[in-house]
Formats: structure tokens, sequence, C-alpha cells
């Protein structure tokens, strides 16, 4: 990254910017993967009324990268909800950076913050759901040390469309123990 982000637990005045980011990414980022009147339906309102919902109740945690008055992406991570989940397994839930912030670092620092505060925590392990499509989000999490699950790909409907995702996960050892540059 060129400038300082500060990272944060995201406030409800925080709650349109994440989820312009969150509308303003996914309409990038699946493009080529998503029915396009899919996309054109995603709501700024809608979800920053989710958001905001999470964010009064705790639910999942969400953090904020910021550069000054500018929101540069969000994570957001819990337990995971998987149904074969322990409680010893994290989820990072969804993460998201502006388009215009990709590959200057900002989805790193936050990825790193979560494993950090999930490792913290007492989580063993963390996992997350990736369209199978998306090859460019799993290079990215592959860098960082996760791995594909054998035999984890699912199917899921969005609107009128079936898209696959697999699960990818990460061994959390300890506080920053687990690196999102791939070393440990």
């Amino acid at each position: 990254m060129t400038t300082p982000v500060l990272i944060r637990e995201a406030e409800l005045s925080d709650c349109r910017g994440v989820a312009q980011i969150h509308v303003d990414a996914w309409r990038t980022a699946y493009r080529q993967i998503v029915d396009p009147g899919y996309l054109a339906s995603l709501s700024v309102e809608r979800r920053e009324r989710m958001w905001r919902e999470a964010v009064a109740s705790g639910s999942p945690r969400l953090l904020v990268a910021r550069d000054g008055p500018s929101m540069l992406g969000w994570i957001a991570y819990g337990a995971c909800r998987d149904a074969d989940a322990t409680r010893a397994q994290g989820e990072v839930w969804a993460l998201y950076v502006a388009p215009a912030s990709w590959s200057l670092g900002v989805g790193r620092a936050l990825l790193q913050e979560a494993l950090d505060r999930m490792a913290a925590s007492g989580f063993a392990t963390a996992s997350l759901w990736v369209m199978s499509g998306n090859a460019r989000a799993i290079r990215f999490y592959r860098s960082g040390g996760f791995h594909v699950e054998a035999d984890s790909e699912q199917e899921f409907e969005l609107g009128e469309q079936r898209v696959k995702e697999v699960r990818m996960s990460i061994i959390l050892t300890g506080a920053g123990s687990a690196t999102v540059d791939g070393r440990a």
C-alpha cells in the first residue's frame, strides 16, 4: 500500500460505505460469473440495512479499512456457519475491497487482522466460501495460505441461476501465526 490504512471495528456510520463497496465489488468481480440481471438488481439501500443490523447485533464482526475519509474495504468474520462446524472453527463471511483499491494490499491487511482476531479468540481454523469461477479470489486466498478443501464444492441458487462455490480453509495455531503472505 502506498498510504497508511486504518483498520477498525465498523460503526453504524460506516454502513452506507460498506454497502456501496459490497454492491460495486459484486458488480465488478462477478460480471463474468453472475447473471447481469441479478447484478443490476443489487441495492445499496438493502445492503445498508443488512449491515446496520449486523453492526448493531455484533454478528458477524465487521472491520473496515479507511484512508482518512475514504472507505477502502471491509471484512466480516465470526464463528463458522457450516452445519459440520465445531466451536473451534471461524469463518470469513465476506471480504470486499472497493475496485479502485484492488491490488493495493487492502484485502491482505483486512484478512490478516481478521485472522489474528479469530486466533486470539480461540479459533483453531478459519474457512470461507468462494465462487468456483472467481479465479482472482481463489488466487488471493491461496497466496494467503488457504487451501481448497477436497470434495467441498456445492451449488446454490442466486436469483434464477445456479452457481458453484468451494470451501477454503487455513489453520490458525495462535495469534499472528497465520499470515496472509503465505509465510508463518
